[in-house]
């Protein structure tokens, strides 16, 4: 493990886990969380409704967020070495920027979403994605000797 904490990768991490604990909250909050951060008027109504698949989605990208989390702790040194922790980052960084800067083709896939919920979930998305560059960029070195 890296004997130093590397910021930009714990703060990376961090963020993925108040991403996923965000997508619980709606769960545990009903149709109105879903609303306010942003879910779509489809979705809340089937929150409102009982029906299975806004939590089943929240549960399952809060899950992913939460994995997302953890391997940007395990490159930070936090935790232990987790398997293929220099590709799975890479992947990681690449979703979350792509996710930032190319939200305007996906708009058309989520139509029900907001424009407010478009422009602040990529500019948190791109935030993340760049905390995980730079922090990248810090242990570079150490994770292709398998240093972390």
């Amino acid at each position: 493990m890296i004997a130093k904490r590397i910021p930009f990768l714990l703060v990376a991490g961090s963020s993925s886990f108040v991403a996923a604990l965000l997508h619980l909250a709606c769960i545990a909050g009903g149709a109105d969380w879903y609303r306010t951060l942003g879910a779509g008027p489809q979705i809340s109504q089937m929150a409102a409704h009982g029906h299975w698949y806004p939590t089943t989605m929240a549960i399952f990208i809060a899950g992913v967020l939460s994995v997302w989390g953890l391997y940007a702790w395990s490159g930070a040194g936090v935790i232990r070495r987790l398997p293929f922790l220099r590709t799975v980052l890479l992947i990681i960084t690449a979703i979350y920027l792509l996710r930032g800067l190319l939200f305007s083709p996906m708009q058309a896939h989520f139509p029900g979403n907001s424009t407010t919920f478009w422009y602040v979930s990529s500019a948190v998305c791109l935030a993340i994605g760049l905390l995980h560059a730079l922090g990248l960029r810090q242990v570079w070195a150490g994770l292709s000797r398998g240093v972390a």
